[in-house]
């Protein structure tokens, strides 16, 4: 069985899986295309060209006909777990009889992480959705059948977000207003956090902002002007210190009905934007209530297409496991060869390119398929040593977003012990380590702590080994690793496009797929 499916709306995706094994997951915004972009006919032909015949299900998942969730249904739409949450008919595509399937916008949620957790047949899980506007826990039974349990928190993404805005004095006025990139800038911001309690200011905030329904289409920031918080400035210590407890706050509603309500110690599959939380992912893997953790490496909307070609699978088929791998994108296109008056190319040997970071370069890496979900995992990454302050300043600098912004860590997993103390094995970036060597100055963020992803060769050979090599010359394997993409827009994904950004940012050199590329000496 072929599955094709889409996902409309932000972060739009085209996913096909087949007999249980995902063949390509493609996203709007790689390419080069602006970040969250909705799907593009460019899309459409480049996954139609990927496929060597017509699907026999063509999956649609439910969303709203307009840009908020609360706007008239789309096929299944956007909320539902149980009774009218799926539908199922006969249609036609290219002429051809296929099955229309469609769940909703909630379900592709849970089936995302269903589907990709570790197979375990027979299995009973409990599920947390928690996203921009879906805050609730689920129990999937053995049969893979999910049942809604509790309705914790209305928004809890957006209402994390809200706060980063309120302080903002550059956010607009006015109701219906949203910036999806908040969240992580308050994610990093929260490290500058001081330790103390809350404050009576702090409470009346956080309290008003958690316990108000429909915080971005019924709230406009002004009626907050009564908050220490208003035009603060995110730059602000009240502001950071009060993101750290607003932060927490929100965490802990989710936190206190798990502790008395989900006893069963079963496995927990987190899914939805706030699964990109690397500090929330973390209390939940150290808070013992369950067995274990599992959060997929594409759990907000850029995995939606596939969590309903999943949940289409499960409903033709009783399974939902599938066989995937994270680099299941595009391959990187070779669309110009680099001018040789200007550039020296040759094959790709590790050592030599290790030598080449380890000297102070900063290089883009652009090798095989691009990764699914919103974090660089080493096969669209700009790589650079890890040792001093200055390559922090210069890698934001490059990538022109603001100076408070950590760099991730790239290292062999192998190793990653030696470096890092928590979630060490963390193949998709989800958790927050503490830092153990003082030495890897260029990826501890201020508060210690470093959102590390872990590699192994059977995972990414390429990259472990430059680590490899750089260990040998260094006696260090871990690299800066941030993602290789123009300001609000995806991955780079042509050889045009990166020599372009290279040569206007400042990059020092470039893999493409199996060559090294580096500026002749004037």
């Amino acid at each position: 069985m072929l599955i094709l499916s889409m996902k409309e709306g932000h972060d739009g995706g085209i996913v096909a899986i087949e007999d249980g094994k995902l063949l390509f997951a493609l996203e709007s915004e790689k390419d080069n295309y602006p970040r969250y972009d909705r799907i593009t006919g460019e899309l459409m032909a480049r996954a139609a060209g990927m496929l060597d015949k017509q699907p026999d299900v063509v999956a649609l998942g439910g969303w709203v006909k307009g840009e908020f969730s609360v706007e008239p249904p789309s096929r299944t739409g956007y909320f539902g777990v149980g009774e009218g949450a799926i539908s199922d008919e006969a249609g036609k595509f290219f002429g051809k009889d296929v099955r229309y399937f469609s769940s909703t916008h909630e379900r592709s949620h849970i089936y995302t992480s269903l589907g990709m957790a570790p197979a375990a047949p027979g299995q009973a899980y409990y599920s947390l959705v928690w996203e921009g506007n879906i805050g609730d826990f689920y129990r999937i039974d053995e049969r893979g059948e999910a049942t809604h349990l509790k309705h914790v928190l209305a928004d809890p993404g957006a209402k994390y977000a809200y706060l980063f805005a309120l302080a903002d004095p550059g956010f607009p006025l006015g109701k219906g207003k949203f910036r999806f990139n908040d969240a992580g800038k308050q994610m990093a911001l929260t490290g500058f956090a001081e330790p103390g309690p809350l404050t009576p200011d702090e409470q009346k905030t956080i309290d008003f902002i958690l316990d108000r329904d429909g915080i971005i289409l019924g709230l406009s920031k002004e009626e907050m002007s009564w908050s220490h918080l208003y035009n603060a400035g995110v730059w602000s210590q009240e502001y950071r210190n009060a993101a750290a407890k607003h932060s927490q706050a929100i965490f802990n509603r989710f936190h206190d009905y798990a502790e008395k309500n989900l006893t069963e110690g079963l496995p927990l599959l987190i899914s939805g934007g706030c699964g990109l939380n690397c500090d929330w992912n973390r209390l939940w893997r150290e808070s013992g209530l369950f067995s274990s953790v599992f959060v997929p490496p594409c759990p907000n909307d850029s995995g939606s297409a596939l969590g309903t070609a999943i949940d289409a699978q499960w409903f033709y088929t009783g399974q939902a496991t599938i066989d995937w791998d994270v680099y299941a994108g595009e391959g990187f296109v070779e669309d110009v060869i680099p001018d040789p008056a200007k550039y020296e190319t040759r094959p790709l040997v590790a050592s030599e390119v290790a030598k080449y970071i380890k000297d102070g370069n900063i290089i883009g890496w652009a090798r095989g398929r691009y990764e699914m979900g919103p974090r660089a995992l080493g096969n669209r990454s700009i790589l650079a040593a890890p040792f001093t302050v200055d390559t922090t300043v210069r890698l934001n600098k490059i990538k022109r977003r603001e100076e408070y912004r950590p760099i991730a860590p790239i290292a062999l997993e192998s190793d990653a012990p030696k470096w890092f103390v928590g979630s060490v094995q963390d193949p998709y970036m989800l958790y927050f380590n503490h830092v153990t060597s003082d030495e890897l100055k260029a990826i501890t963020h201020v508060d210690g702590t470093a959102r590390t992803q872990t590699v192994t060769r059977e995972r990414n050979a390429g990259i472990t080994d430059l680590l490899e090599a750089f260990r040998e010359q260094t006696g260090f394997s871990v690299l800066c690793n941030t993602s290789l993409n123009n300001n609000g827009r995806g991955f780079l994904n042509r050889t045009s496009d990166l020599i372009e950004y290279g040569e206007t940012y400042g990059l020092d050199g470039y893999v493409i797929n199996d060559t090294f590329v580096t500026p002749r000496s004037s």
